[in-house]
């Protein structure tokens, strides 16, 4: 469960794991992770959190409280710490898994604190960050509360009750599911029919192994697929899931780990846009020709005047007729032989 308020602090709680009075102390350090237990960690990376500095960044400029409890241990360890100093590290009682506390963000850092933008742009990153964890993991509950007015209130349930909770309940009949599974990596998720596409990118989210990243060139594998179903300045909605070895992705080639290098881009890029054009055509949506009919057809003679006896032997004597007919065709089947009509001998087929 994540609960988080904002404006004169912030607050992250869970019910995971919790740590150890060990671990909570060494996950201030530089560079501290536990994600890394042997060489081979490295390169088969599925876990998230922090990476290595980051709670170490923030207790340098703001003042931190962690509260944190295992399910094997009596009572919890509190530690408060600011300007990168621990002040105090006691035992309390707690609930299992982690709280963090912070408050006064750059109160040591006058000149840092000026760079910070409105509340309400502040807090726009907050739900940005806040919506795409709960969209990466629909099986889990989460809570938002800003200025103890309720933002968001996600029940835990399937990902596509996860994304109407959070993009709207108009999506419930707009939705059509993806599902892919390869030898080389799986796709699944859903993408909007065509009508929800925008004119501004927004309802747009992928994921690989769970972690949102922002990709222009999968965005324009999943726009390809939607060709001359939607304007070309119209973005489409979607909600994908990457799912393929660590090996085959690096998530280290940018600080907020949102842009990510795939070992093989391209054959990623066939797969997404394949995948979301079959399912577009397996729910038979596809493009429609729109003609208006004429209403000064309706006036012709063809059309009012009734089709008599003497017009039919008529028409059928002209030679538009007798040309579209079986023995003026070009060519005919007689007795199961092709043959030029008129011209070359029947030709026998093998």
């Amino acid at each position: 469960m994540w609960l988080i308020e904002y404006f004169y602090f912030l607050i992250i709680l869970d019910n995971g794991y919790g740590m150890s009075e060990t671990d909570a102390r060494m996950a201030f350090e530089r560079h501290a992770t536990s994600k890394i237990k042997n060489i081979d960690d490295l390169f088969h990376i599925r876990t998230m959190g922090f990476r290595g500095e980051a709670l170490a960044s923030i207790a340098a400029v703001a003042q931190v409280e962690l509260r944190t409890r295992r399910a094997e241990d009596e009572v919890g360890t509190c530690i408060e710490i600011e300007n990168s100093i621990v002040k105090k590290q006691t035992p309390v009682a707690t609930p299992i898994g982690t709280s963090i506390c912070m408050k006064n963000l750059f109160f040591n850092v006058p000149a840092r604190r000026n760079f910070l933008k409105s509340n309400t742009a502040e807090m726009r990153h907050i739900v940005d960050e806040f919506i795409r964890v709960a969209m990466a993991f629909p099986d889990i509950f989460f809570s938002l509360t800003s200025n103890g007015q309720q933002v968001f209130y996600l029940e835990a349930g399937s990902l596509k009750g996860r994304i109407l909770q959070i993009l709207g309940s108009s999506y419930n009949a707009k939705l059509v599911a993806v599902k892919e599974d390869t030898d080389y990596l799986n796709i699944s998720g859903f993408v909007g029919k065509p009508e929800t596409a925008k004119k501004t990118r927004g309802d747009q989210y992928f994921f690989v192994n769970n972690r949102f990243i922002k990709s222009p060139y999968l965005n324009h594998a999943v726009s390809n697929a939607y060709q001359d179903m939607i304007g070309s300045d119209a973005f489409p909605a979607y909600v994908l899931f990457i799912d393929l070895e660590p090996t085959q992705v690096d998530v280290n080639v940018h600080p907020t780990k949102q842009e990510i290098k795939f070992e093989d881009e391209k054959i990623v890029y066939a797969f997404v846009q394949a995948a979301v054009k079959h399912s577009l055509a397996q729910f038979s949506i596809t493009p429609t020709l729109d003609f208006e009919l004429d209403a000064g057809i309706q006036g012709l003679d063809s059309i009012q005047k009734p089709f008599t006896e003497d017009k039919q032997v008529a028409t059928k004597s002209g030679s538009i007729f007798q040309t579209f007919t079986e023995a003026n065709q070009a060519h005919r089947v007689i007795n199961s032989e092709w043959s030029v009509a008129g011209n070359e001998p029947s030709i026998n087929r093998t």
